[in-house]
């Protein structure tokens, strides 16, 4: 008969003295080891589910037995194949409470990483990045989790990049206990690359050929799983269909080629807008909207909206003619009237704009010309008359072309967890053609959004806008075209277009250049309210004249049913000139 160890003995004896009665429950403590293994340990034991749960003598007695070996083999997936383990016993009332002592020792570490693949694969830059990132493992502590998403992930950089038939041959970990070491030995046969066929498209409502412009690869081209993603995310864009499955017809797979299945369904094809919304840049108001997504089989489209404001009143119309080739390419002709009394402004204009908008090199490129005319006053203040001494008044008329890039990465438009958006345009008139001034300018906006911390509760905005003109005649230039800051996508605090250079006068008219920078940590309580603090800085000015102004203040989030609402008090800091706390209200999304 086999004697049990005087170390087990002496965790056991405490049960000897266990009364046959059930008890509420067991409270389980863990020291020794720290998160993620303390976690692991807990998770791994079974006394861990007995919290809230009755147990009896009996029960308590096996569950206490196991607990060693449990904890061990928790800790041998992160690389600790030596622990030991002790405990203690005691009742507490009607509960037990058992403490487990563990002591991790000496952690196995990855000695060696061989890593086989076809070479044709090797070359192609994600499979060579996820095989780098198994053979970086080499020297780290052994983690089977680790180990397991980097094999996973280089199996399915095989895949996705049109290696069909890749198999696993051979997946091993040899683990030596005695010199705490491990080896890793992977092969994989990639087999052929497969290349697409021929792409069908089910259910759509377009003359055939028109999607086209959609596909992102040609026939003929190595199969790619990015790419079908990219023809999904574009066929979803383009705003003409409720349903897009986008399905390579793997099964019928022949001579390496794949073909493409495209299932479609008809978006509603008018569709109508309208409500209240309320701003601090433009007050409460109501907007209306009428689109028809599909005009013709030839995928025309045309929008219009008005918005009536406290402050802002707008009257637009876009009608888009999508062309062939594979760049998504568009021509645009459009008309916008605008009326718009801002806190240093008032304006009343006509724009009429045609452009051209394609896919270029990642960037979504416009190149168009506008013809802007219309009244405005600058300085005003209020309802004070016209005459007022410091007032400037206008009337100008402006064609100029104008070009833009644009470009985005979101993970989740509605809450970015991970996203940016940088636009450049620059603006120009053809001298004094057409124009009252002459004028040139150019413009850069960007915004980076990333999560942090515990359960990525956390949000880390920046943002950032730049400008400068070059013109003989800077009184003649509507406010569209001069730089105002404040307000609540610039310096918090201040009212919208509130800052910038003045004139004699001291009303402020606006500067030839923008600088404004802003820094916002975003915290979440729950999934859909959260707190925001910031700083905002910058100004609009003229010549090298640039004394920012700082705003800072703190906010509510709330991810609303209707999308992100944010109401942000702010206030100016150091400024003479200006005092309290301004209210700022957004309504939208992130980008």
């Amino acid at each position: 008969m086999r004697r049990i160890p005087r170390r087990l003995s002496l965790l056991l004896l405490p049960l000897v003295l266990l009364s046959t009665r059930a008890h509420a429950g067991v409270q389980l403590t863990v020291d020794g080891v720290a998160d993620p293994l303390k976690s692991a340990v807990i998770s791994g034991v079974e006394l861990s589910q007995y919290a809230t749960r009755e147990v009896s003598d009996a029960q308590l007695r096996r569950l206490y037995e196991r607990a060693p070996e449990q904890v061990k083999s928790s800790l041998e997936p992160y690389g600790y194949y030596d622990a030991t383990v002790t405990g203690d016993l005691q009742q507490v009332g009607k509960n037990w409470q058992v403490t487990l002592h563990v002591k991790p020792g000496e952690p196995v570490k990855v000695t060696a990483v061989d890593v086989q693949l076809d070479k044709t694969a090797a070359d192609i830059a994600p499979i060579r990045r996820a095989q780098r990132a198994l053979e970086r493992m080499k020297g780290k502590t052994l983690d089977h989790g680790a180990y397991d998403a980097a094999r996973d992930t280089l199996s399915a950089q095989l895949t996705a990049n049109g290696f069909l038939d890749a198999r696993l041959l051979t997946h091993r970990v040899e683990v030596n206990r005695a010199n705490h070491s491990a080896s890793i030995k992977l092969a994989w046969q990639a087999g052929p690359r497969y290349r697409y066929g021929q792409v069908h498209f089910e259910g759509s409502q377009f003359n055939d050929g028109f999607l086209d412009r959609y596909v992102p690869f040609k026939s003929g081209d190595y199969f790619s799983q990015d790419q079908l993603l990219g023809l999904q995310q574009a066929l979803n864009g383009a705003d003409y269909f409720a349903v897009v499955n986008v399905l390579p017809d793997v099964d019928e797979a022949k001579n390496g080629v794949v073909d493409v299945d495209v299932q479609l369904a008809p978006a509603k094809r008018t569709i109508y807008t309208g409500g209240p919304f309320i701003g601090t840049d433009t007050g409460f108001g109501l907007r209306g909207g009428m689109e028809r997504r599909w005009v013709n089989r030839r995928g025309h489209k045309w929008k219009n909206e008005l918005v009536v404001a406290e402050r802002l009143k707008t009257l637009s119309t876009l009608y888009s003619i999508p062309m062939p080739g594979d760049n998504q390419r568009s021509f645009n002709v459009g008309a916008n009237f605008r009326d718009a009394n801002t806190t240093t402004s008032q304006s009343r204009t006509l724009e009429l704009v045609g452009n051209e908008t394609r896919l270029w090199h990642g960037w979504t490129r416009t190149l168009g010309v506008h013809a802007l005319d219309g009244t405005f006053t600058v300085g005003k203040h209020g309802n004070e008359p016209d005459n007022t001494p410091g007032i400037e008044h206008g009337r100008s008329t402006e064609v100029f072309a104008e070009a833009t890039l644009s470009r985005k990465q979101v993970d989740n438009p509605t809450f970015a967890r991970s996203g940016w958006s940088l636009t450049l345009s620059a603006r120009s008139t053809a001298g004094a053609l057409l124009s009252d001034a002459s004028f040139s300018q150019l413009t850069a906006d960007a915004k980076w959004i990333r999560a942090f911390g515990a359960k990525k509760r956390n949000r880390l905005i920046l943002r950032g806008s730049a400008g400068y003109t070059w013109t003989n005649d800077f009184t003649a230039l509507p406010p569209q075209l001069r730089f105002f800051a404040g307000g609540d996508r610039s310096v918090r605090g201040y009212g919208y277009q509130s800052i910038g250079p003045r004139n004699s006068d001291d009303r402020v008219i606006g500067g030839t250049s923008l600088l404004v920078a802003s820094t916002e940590v975003e915290h979440y309580f729950t999934r859909n309210w959260g707190m925001a603090a910031f700083v905002d800085t910058g100004n609009a000015f003229s010549g090298t004249d640039y004394r920012p102004k700082i705003g800072a203040g703190l906010g509510v989030r709330w991810l609303s049913p209707v999308g992100m609402i944010r109401v942000d008090l702010g206030t100016p800091i150091h400024d003479s000139r200006n005092h309290g706390i301004e209210l700022h209200l957004v309504i939208g999304p992130d980008f």
